[in-house]
């Protein structure tokens, strides 16, 4: 790979699954049309983000993985001649489920999925009642477009989880999104706060590693929650090649080229002067 558009497809949600999914798929034909190579959705774009309350309701979003929803998508892909990253509530087996992401090839194939490994359980994101840690390992995928890996969300904030992957030779690092503000937060200066944190992060692993970075979140509000959109690039030095609102749906196509992780990573080399000799207590939950 040397020069890619990437698509972000930042969109809200409604309760009927039907219509969010055509929404994506139409998303993902706009970005195709405006250029893109490979297109990102937002993390459970089939659904509203159901972790806000503990119910066993909210298992009927969950599918198969290769399934109903990824075939939709693999004809899409086939069509359009892109790559799609789609995040998807993933059933494995009765009583096991997974926060999902399927990435799916230019020309329809079904390449494999990740399994969010870091999960959230916090007001309004209950996550660890619905989803198994995912047991994959961290995965990259040789498209049609370049190598790349995929994390989620809650995996964001995790640079163990973005310096494994880049190491298996990841050249951008994707990041299916769903966060947003508790809407009875009234402080501007803690929304903020939050917001630039969760930005930051991100950027300090496109910095660290020497990747591009693409996060793509959605937008609206859901039962309390304002997601706050901000969808990004980040190029290998934590530059923003683009930001998105935080409150409109935006279909956006970045060209990025992989050529400059040549002159970030010879500039800055980190990853030469890493000392791996000496981080084995990294392994300890907490060093006493």
């Amino acid at each position: 790979m040397s020069k890619v558009k990437v698509g972000l497809v930042q969109m809200s949600c409604v309760e009927d699954v039907e219509s969010n999914i055509q929404k994506a798929m139409a998303k993902t034909r706009e970005a195709a049309e405006k250029g893109a190579n490979i297109v990102c959705l937002q993390e459970l774009f089939t659904s509203l983000y159901f972790c806000n309350e503990e119910t066993l309701e909210n298992f009927k979003y969950a599918e198969a993985i290769p399934g109903p929803t990824t075939e939709r998508f693999q004809a899409l892909a086939k069509e359009l001649g892109v790559v799609i990253i789609a995040s998807l509530f993933e059933k494995r087996a009765q009583g096991l489920y997974h926060n999902t992401t399927a990435v799916i090839d230019a020309d329809g194939s079904y390449l494999g999925k990740y399994r969010k490994m870091h999960i959230p359980d916090d007001p309004g994101y209950y996550e660890k009642y619905y989803f198994t840690p995912g047991d994959l390992g961290y995965k990259v995928w040789d498209t049609q477009f370049g190598r790349i890996g995929v994390l989620i969300c809650w995996d964001q904030w995790y640079p163990e989880a973005a310096r494994i992957t880049s190491l298996m030779g990841a050249e951008i690092l994707f990041y299916p999104t769903a966060i947003g503000w508790d809407m009875e937060e009234q402080s501007e200066v803690i929304n903020k706060e939050q917001y630039e944190a969760w930005q930051t992060i991100q950027r300090s692993h496109a910095v660290a590693n020497g990747v591009h970075v693409v996060s793509v979140n959605r937008v609206g509000t859901e039962y309390g929650q304002k997601f706050w959109g901000g969808s990004f690039v980040a190029n290998p030095h934590g530059r923003l090649l683009y930001l998105a609102s935080h409150d409109e749906e935006e279909v956006h196509v970045q060209e990025i080229d992989s050529e400059v992780m040549s002159y970030y990573r010879s500039t800055w080399p980190y990853l030469r002067d890493r000392r791996i000799d000496s981080y084995s207590p990294i392994l300890k939950r907490y060093i006493d």
